[in-house]
């Protein structure tokens, strides 16, 4: 899930003298451009420090917010100490690449009842692999860089780095506040003036970077995305409670959806953009990265057609897509909720019926549910 690279260093002499012949500031400058140059919307500097979020983090963590992803307690530790990913981290270029997809309107999919809404991001290629590759090809350059800048004889330089992307335990947001490409958001999501349609990426490195000055909140008394949650996730600004996220719920918990949100999930069959559609920042979005183009016709399909596929159309289908970890079972589950919240058409029932006896107990659970549903919902109508 994360590529890595790190290079053994000379003698401290040798470094220091391979160093001492760079100018880090003029490096920065670089690095910027040859960011721009792979398609990144900008690329900021941070100090490898995470203390300042580490409290917030600590906290979140104690209230049990995490839900079931146990892997964020686990390493915790890892978050707030980054020198444990990368020995002797002194800075983290942080990476924005904007993702917004030219796709079907939102709100045209979320009003239609018998169409599955998947989150934007999940829409084209998987991300993770996108941005990982951009940012090692980042690294070697900054690497051959620095090894033309040492002395003859010095022709290894000791960079080391590793290449994330929401890959491995690091605070994203955290070191794109500190490096100034965005702000977080009351809905804790990455935000600039351009929205916050973007993926984020780091490059934790050994190198004495000249950090960026962090960029200022624009939110203001805004308080929209915390209104529009559809679960109340947001619980308060800046503080989200992931047991109740919509994009939890149908990704991250490998369980049943509790009973209470399901008829609060409508169509969302994958993530949620609901404080995002409504973030004022983000009517100034551009369309995002041709990698991330809409793949499959998943921007608007039928429910029912979605539901049918079997697991090998579901493998096939989505390879490549950040939506095949879910895997098949966890698809299907989803589908039969926004199923059970549709006007109940034929087409709808007959979806649901043909998986009344789907060899997994957690699909079959959620049909059972979403017929009860669509039929106490036909009997209201009369």
């Amino acid at each position: 899930m994360r590529i890595m690279q790190e290079k053994n260093s000379d003698t401290g002499a040798s470094a220091a003298n391979a160093w001492g012949q760079v100018d880090f500031v003029a490096l920065v400058h670089k690095i910027k451009s040859w960011g721009q140059d792979l398609g990144f919307a900008e690329i900021g500097i941070a100090s490898a420090d995470a203390s300042a979020a580490t409290p917030g983090l600590l906290r979140w963590l104690e209230l049990g917010r995490h839900g079931e992803m146990d892997y964020m307690a686990k390493h915790a530790a890892l978050r707030a100490r980054p020198e444990a990913l990368l020995t002797a981290t002194l800075s983290v270029i942080s990476a924005r690449l904007p993702y917004w997809p030219q796709a079907a309107e939102c709100e045209q999919v979320l009003a239609d009842r018998e169409a599955g809404y998947i989150s934007r991001y999940a829409l084209g290629r998987d991300y993770h692999k996108t941005i990982r590759q951009r940012l090692q090809k980042l690294a070697r350059r900054i690497d051959l860089e620095l090894s033309n800048c040492g002395s003859p004889e010095a022709f290894t330089s000791p960079f080391a780095y590793r290449v994330f992307s929401d890959s491995a335990p690091v605070l994203e947001v955290e070191f794109a506040r500190q490096s100034g490409i965005a702000w977080r958001g009351k809905h804790t999501l990455a935000l600039t003036r351009q929205g916050s349609w973007h993926f984020l990426g780091e490059i934790y490195s050994n190198l004495p970077l000249p950090p960026d000055t962090p960029v200022s909140e624009h939110c203001g008394s805004c308080r929209r995305c915390l209104d529009a949650c559809p679960t109340a996730a947001i619980v308060a600004p800046y503080e989200v409670d992931a047991r109740l996220c919509i994009s939890y719920l149908t990704i991250e918990l490998p369980g049943a959806i509790p009973v209470e949100l399901r008829p609060l999930i409508g169509n969302r069959i994958y993530g949620c953009d609901d404080c995002q559609l409504c973030c004022p920042w983000n009517d100034f979005a551009q369309l995002g990265d041709p990698d991330f183009a809409v793949r499959n016709g998943l921007d608007s399909t039928p429910l029912a057609e979605l539901f049918a596929w079997s697991k090998a159309e579901f493998e096939n289908r989505l390879a490549g897509s950040p939506i095949r970890r879910i895997g098949h079972e966890r698809w299907l589950r989803n589908i039969a909720v926004a199923l059970g919240n549709s006007a109940g058409s034929a087409t709808t029932l007959a979806a649901l019926m043909a998986r009344q006896d789907d060899p997994s107990a957690l699909v079959r659970e959620h049909v059972s549910w979403a017929l009860a549903t669509v039929a106490k919902t036909s009997a209201d109508q009369f």
